[in-house]
């Protein structure tokens, strides 16, 4: 796969365990009550096996003052210590833990430092270069699906174990 996220369908279940980190240059946008959240061409994607993308766009791209941290932290074997964002919308809606990052990821993560992934199922609206995006199944996994990935995807009933 190369550092220019241009490619055909990709399935799921090529991508590696522990996740590969890729550059892409795909227009990422996420929308929420009609306002842009992040727009960007310099996201990175956490390819994992079982699991759509997830997209994490450089925290300048997302509009400020619509992120507001929250206690709280999970754990990756990967990429370690998660932290969360309520995403709060100039309307005064709040999205409780709709955002999170890595402030001090594990070796070989590093690129994720100053860069913000957002469940797009809590999103009003997310793209990758104009195509609306499907959230993954489940309640914990914030993958990205669109046309250009197949699964199965891990996240719905009965996939725990995968």
């Amino acid at each position: 796969m190369s550092d220019d996220v241009d490619r055909a369908t990709e399935s799921v279940w090529d991508y590696p365990r522990p996740p590969a980190l890729v550059p892409s240059r795909e227009r990422v946008v996420i929308e929420l009550d009609g306002e842009v959240v992040a727009d960007t061409r310099q996201s990175l994607r956490v390819l994992e096996t079982t699991h759509p993308p997830v997209y994490y766009v450089p925290g300048d791209a997302v509009r400020p003052g619509l992120l507001r941290p929250v206690p709280g932290t999970t754990w990756c074997e990967f990429k370690g210590s998660a932290s969360y964002f309520d995403v709060v919308c100039p309307s005064g809606r709040v999205v409780p833990r709709a955002a999170w990052h890595y402030p001090q990821p594990t070796s070989g993560y590093e690129a994720l430092v100053d860069h913000v992934a957002f469940y797009p199922g809590r999103m009003d609206r997310c793209t990758v270069d104009g195509e609306t995006v499907l959230a993954q199944q489940g309640d914990f996994y914030g993958g990205w699906i669109t046309s250009k990935v197949t699964g199965p995807f891990k996240g719905a009933a009965g996939t725990v174990g995968w």
